[in-house]
C-alpha cells in the first residue's frame, strides 16, 4: 500500500452549483461525466496524487459530521480559502497550524458538506 486514501466523493444536491463552488474556491477547471451528474476534480497521479469528484444520486448526502476530508490547499491555504465565502460557502475554522504537519482550515461548502484545506505554508 502506497498511500492510505486513493479515491474521494463529495456530496451535492445541487449539481451545478457545487461544480461553480469548487471551480472557484479551488481555481481549477472540473470535468463533467457524460453519463450521469459526476465530475471530477484535477489529480495528477504522475505526483503520486490521487483523485476525487463531485456526486449527486441516492447514496450522496451532504453532511458536517463523519469523515473530514482535507483537499490540497497548495503552498498556502489562505489563497482558496479566501475564496470560500464570496463561492457561497462559509468559513469554521481560519487557517490554524498544527505544529511540524503545516497548517489546516475548514469550511463548509455550498451544499453543507465539512471540507477542510491543508498545506504546509
Amino acid at each position: 500500500m502506497v498511500t492510505t486514501l486513493n479515491w474521494f466523493e463529495i456530496p451535492a444536491t445541487d449539481f451545478e452549483r457545487a461544480k461553480t463552488f469548487y471551480a472557484k474556491v479551488l481555481d481549477v477547471q472540473i470535468h463533467d461525466d457524460p453519463n450521469r451528474q459526476y465530475a471530477y476534480l484535477p489529480a495528477d497521479p504522475q505526483t503520486g496524487g490521487f483523485g476525487g469528484a463531485i456526486g449527486i444520486g441516492e447514496n450522496f448526502v451532504p453532511s458536517t459530521t463523519g469523515t473530514t476530508i482535507y483537499l490540497d490547499g497548495g503552498n498556502d491555504l489562505s489563497i482558496p480559502l479566501n475564496r470560500v465565502e464570496s463561492a457561497g460557502g462559509k468559513v469554521i475554522l481560519p487557517k490554524t497550524a498544527i505544529g511540524g504537519n503545516g497548517f489546516i482550515a475548514l469550511f463548509i461548502d455550498s451544499e453543507g458538506n465539512k471540507i477542510g484545506f491543508h498545506s504546509m505554508g
